[in-house]
């Protein structure tokens, strides 16, 4: 019932671990995977060690909603490799998070966890506290990345798609244009909070990233609008704490979801949200999740009135 074809990636579910949360060892991607998730996506991960930022990086700022600015810190692809494989020995779907300060890397980051047996690569474009955010909102870059690596990667490729722009159906449309087979919406939205005491901002880097329940509604209508608009899949991303939240993506025309900040609640809400969404459908008399994908575009919003 709760099956989807990502993509040619035959999931078990449509819930996937989402890039950035317990995403860097083989144990936790288990963990989540145990819990009914039909995929992980690893943390980002680049073409060599990186620190990221000091803390404090990651703070909650309002009831299931925080910002991070975690800094793209990783252990290098070199190293990570065992942790790919490892990963696969379990036949664990597998989306590994690549980024690089060039096309280049990018692709030598891709190709090496091919290689190793992940399934699909998304790019980060979007990351709103490091560089890579420079190429997921300009249209001729995300176009001239996506076809570069699919001139040599045979595995899907996904594009997390930067919400920091004023027009991200274009971004889409250029990401779909160059080859990608499918897109992640939404990244975090870029944000900042200070102290009015210490009068600087809470977070060591300053600004970061805003994710959690607060983001939502803004993902939703994303996710919506892509619909109407590209071809390929939407991996809706963006607050998903409750089956509701995945039936809503699902409703504006996701063929999958991602689930991140939500995990604050421990990798159970996986377990709880399937029971919900599966209880969901059998209450309304639908044999698959797929049969709700895009139902809300069926209902036309009311048009603005003319003013004689």
């Amino acid at each position: 019932m709760l099956e989807v074809n990502l993509s040619g990636l035959k999931l078990q579910s449509p819930i996937i671990l989402a890039s950035g949360i317990l995403g860097v060892s083989y144990s936790s991607m288990k963990k989540i995977f145990d819990a009914g998730a039909g995929a992980v996506t690893t943390k980002s991960i680049g073409p060599k060690p990186r620190k990221g930022y000091k803390n404090p990086s990651i703070i909650e700022i309002y009831p299931g909603t925080f910002i991070n600015s975690v800094g793209l810190g990783n252990p290098g692809i070199n190293e990570f490799l065992s942790e790919i494989k490892e990963i696969k020995k379990h036949n664990i779907p597998l989306i590994v998070s690549v980024f690089g300060s060039s096309n280049e890397e990018y692709l030598k980051v891709a190709t090496k966890a091919e290689d190793a047996g992940a399934d699909a690569i998304e790019i980060n474009i979007s990351c709103p506290h490091a560089e890579v955010s420079s190429i997921g909102i300009d249209k001729d870059l995300t176009y001239k990345i996506v076809k570069f690596l699919k001139k040599t990667l045979t595995i899907p490729l996904f594009v997390k798609l930067n919400p920091n722009v004023t027009n991200i159906v274009e971004i889409a449309l250029a990401a779909e244009k160059g080859g990608a087979d499918g897109v992640v919406a939404i990244n975090t939205l870029a944000a900042l909070k200070i102290d009015v005491n210490t009068k600087r901002a809470i977070l060591s880097h300053g600004s970061g990233g805003l994710s959690g329940k607060a983001i939502h509604p803004v993902a939703v209508k994303i996710v919506y609008d892509l619909y109407k608009a590209i071809k390929i899949p939407i991996i809706g991303c963006g607050g998903i704490d409750s089956w509701q939240d995945v039936v809503e993506f699902f409703l504006a025309g996701a063929s999958a979801v991602q689930i991140g900040t939500g995990l604050y609640k421990g990798v159970e809400i996986i377990t709880e949200i399937i029971e919900r969404v599966t209880r969901y459908l059998k209450d309304n008399g639908y044999n698959s999740i797929n049969d709700i994908k895009s139902l809300a575009h069926q209902f036309k919003t009311q048009e603005v009135p003319d003013f004689d």
